[in-house]
């Protein structure tokens, strides 16, 4: 039997963005993500098309479970790490229940996603406060792309990915990000910004000579989202005469359809017409350094909040 948990111990909730666990999951998945909405067949039957491509469901929740443990198992006894989706089981409300009712009070949260926006993290902060209303103690990590084990880390898969490269110092370098639109520059959102200087950080790391950031997966809606598109960039770089790119998706920490299918499907395609040698880093998923940031950003945010 587990042990119960003791009141003096802080909850820690993991959240991410969740996936279908089949394709027969997919349509209503689409729909949670919309609101409620319906999504017009052929797009149902697109992105039923993608899953099946990459193995038939999603690997985030499994992923990202394995990452809770690694965390629950650096931070120790005097926390309990849960997991909750944003769009799919186990939703954060439902694993808000499970943390009220193992007679926990206290909880940080912390989104697998290191760079915030109010569009992406912040909407993980309004599902874990509408769901713990005053039941729950809530510290809420906004960002920890600066952590120095989170860069040393995708520094490292850089490393690692160059020397796939006939002439790794001559390799030109794309850290990705999942676009947004545009609109969010107008209240000023450090999305961009924080994208860009974990860029600059990474870069500076590994000692790279030609760099720059792009954004993928941008949504299919008519208003502009942020750019440049990284398929655009792959192309401006193979038609200057470049053999080789290597892309870093550094907004993204674990393997799911953005990395599994628009990268390594989509944009290899395009490598493929282009005559280049595309190659990625590997997703840093439970790797011992992003663990051990998540880890010591939640111990911290315990810690001044004088929980421990």
């Amino acid at each position: 039997m587990a042990a119960e948990p003791s009141p003096l111990q802080v909850a820690v909730l993991v959240m991410a963005y969740g996936g279908p666990g089949s394709i027969d999951e997919v349509e209503p998945y689409l729909m949670d993500v919309r609101g409620g909405r319906p999504t017009k067949p052929q797009l149902v039957d697109e992105i039923r098309a993608r899953y099946a491509r990459i193995g038939g469901r999603s690997p985030i929740l499994d992923l990202t479970r394995a990452q809770a443990v690694g965390i629950g198992r650096a931070l120790g006894d005097r926390f309990r790490v849960y997991v909750g989706m944003r769009h799919w089981r186990p939703y954060i409300q439902e694993t808000v229940e499970a943390i009220v009712g193992a007679g926990q009070r206290r909880v940080v949260g912390v989104a697998m996603a290191p760079h915030y926006s109010n569009m992406s993290v912040g909407a993980y902060e309004k599902k874990l406060l509408q769901a713990a209303g005053d039941r729950l103690e809530t510290s809420l990590i906004r960002s920890w792309w600066s952590h120095p084990r989170f860069l040393d880390a995708v520094t490292d898969r850089v490393t690692q990915a160059l020397q796939r490269f006939p002439s790794p110092s001559a390799v030109p370098v794309i850290f990705t990000a999942h676009s947004l639109p545009e609109h969010i520059l107008a209240s000023a959102d450090p999305y961009p910004e924080e994208i860009r200087r974990s860029a600059e950080e990474v870069a500076r790391r590994a000692r790279l000579a030609d760099w720059r950031v792009a954004y993928q997966s941008a949504g299919a809606t008519q208003e502009p989202w942020l750019g440049p598109d990284a398929e655009d960039v792959i192309t401006e770089l193979a038609k200057s005469g470049h053999k080789g790119v290597l892309l870093v998706p550094i907004g993204f920490v674990c393997d799911h359809v953005e990395i599994l299918y628009d990268i390594d499907v989509e944009y290899q395609a395009v490598a493929r017409r282009l005559g280049l040698q595309l190659e990625r880093t590997a997703s840093l998923n439970d790797d011992a350094g992003l663990v051990a940031a998540v880890a010591d950003v939640v111990r911290t945010a315990a810690s001044e909040r004088g929980w421990l």
